[in-house]
């Protein structure tokens, strides 16, 4: 029986000299189609679990009956999420018609998981302002109060370049955003002049870094050859620069990285942490919290909708139904009635057994504070 051990193991030498590993075809096809480096790491990392699952058989080898084997093992005894159990069948799914060039018609009746539906998490602003005011000063504030004061996704603010930034005219510009997507978002005036601070400092290390033969960052698509010097002028530079060089996952240069995510998710858990909020908040939430504060403020969804850069209007319309008041001002019945008659105290007039017998516990404990055993 054919096997593909060298697909899943990198370090094994491949099956036939000049042909290319199907990882490697999987890399190579969705740098064709423009995906993006995430989307290119979690298919892979799919392709290569179901690889396994079926002790390295080829894909070609493999049926319907399979995929669904496989899905129904996500969902069923790794308890994953629907999210996640439709990426893996995704990534499937990309395998058998971009890769191998298989008819899929077998692969259509598939079992589609249904993703619930579910409320955004959403802070209030005097809880934003307690974990803003906890995070570490200087990067990790300004990426929270950009996340909050433009609605940025995490990856988005990270990943701004310093000629995106329009201080003038108090705007941020959203390059490839989700969806490969352009947008213009605000920026909060509040950050306008810690940022420029924060600027002319990073800009020093810049002018260090190309003193010393260093100082590029990458350039999308082909402008890196139509402009070479272009990585290392300033505008190109990031907002956010990491702390140190890293090598870049695609080319394998070594350049100028952005901030690295995990890095302001950690701070942010931990200012959450010190804030003392009991939700289980996120960078995320704070662009969910920046939606609603401006539904609440009387902006309509169509201008939220821009700002968030959502295609369908549909999409931030679920951010009307976290609001303190509703989607249209609607008041409880109960707020509306006359308040009740003042009454007596409320006295305990009938207790059934068991609180009869819990009562006395408590009371044999109260009178033996360092009684142990059972009453």
């Amino acid at each position: 029986m054919k096997t593909v051990a060298d697909i899943a193991t990198p370090d094994q030498a491949p099956a036939a000299p000049n042909t290319p590993r199907l990882l490697d075809q999987v890399r190579a096809r969705i740098r064709v189609l423009h995906y993006s480096i995430r989307t290119e790491q979690a298919y892979l990392d799919w392709i290569k679990r179901y690889i396994r699952f079926f002790d390295k058989r080829h894909p070609r080898e493999l049926a319907a009956k399979h995929v669904e084997r496989f899905l129904s093992h996500l969902a069923v005894e790794r308890n994953v999420a629907a999210s996640t159990q439709n990426q893996a069948k995704s990534a499937l799914l990309f395998l058998y018609k971009e890769v191998l060039q298989v008819e899929l018609p077998w692969l259509e009746g598939v079992t589609q998981a249904r993703v619930p539906k579910r409320l955004p998490l959403v802070l209030t602003r005097a809880e934003v302002e307690r974990v803003l005011g906890r995070l570490p000063s200087g990067t990790h504030q300004l990426v929270g109060g950009l996340l909050y004061g433009s609605g940025l996704r995490l990856m988005e603010a990270l990943r701004l370049r310093v000629k995106d930034v329009e201080f003038a005219r108090g705007e941020v510009l959203v390059r490839e955003g989700k969806g490969n997507k352009d947008r213009v978002t605000m920026l909060p005036r509040a950050l306008a002049e810690s940022l420029r601070a924060y600027l002319l400092a990073v800009r020093g290390l810049h002018r260090a870094d190309l003193d010393a033969g260093c100082g590029e960052v990458y350039l999308p698509h082909a402008l890196e050859r139509k402009y070479p010097s272009a990585g290392r002028e300033w505008g190109w530079q990031y907002v956010f620069p990491s702390p140190g060089r890293a090598t870049a996952p695609r080319s394998g240069m070594i350049r100028q990285h952005h901030l690295q995510d995990q890095a302001f998710q950690r701070a942010f858990r931990q200012a959450a942490r010190d804030a003392g909020l009991v939700k289980p908040a996120t960078p995320h939430c704070l662009r969910h919290s920046f939606a609603t504060a401006l539904l609440e403020s009387g902006y309509d969804i169509r201008t939220v909708q821009e700002l968030l850069g959502h295609s369908d209007v549909q999409t931030a319309m679920i951010y009307t139904h976290v609001l303190n008041r509703g989607a249209g001002g609607v008041r409880s019945p109960l707020d509306i009635v006359a308040p009740p008659a003042p009454r007596e105290p409320w006295k305990v007039t009938e207790v059934s057994a068991r609180y009869l017998i819990a009562a006395r516990v408590v009371s044999r404990r109260v009178a033996c504070p360092g009684a142990t055993g059972r009453a």
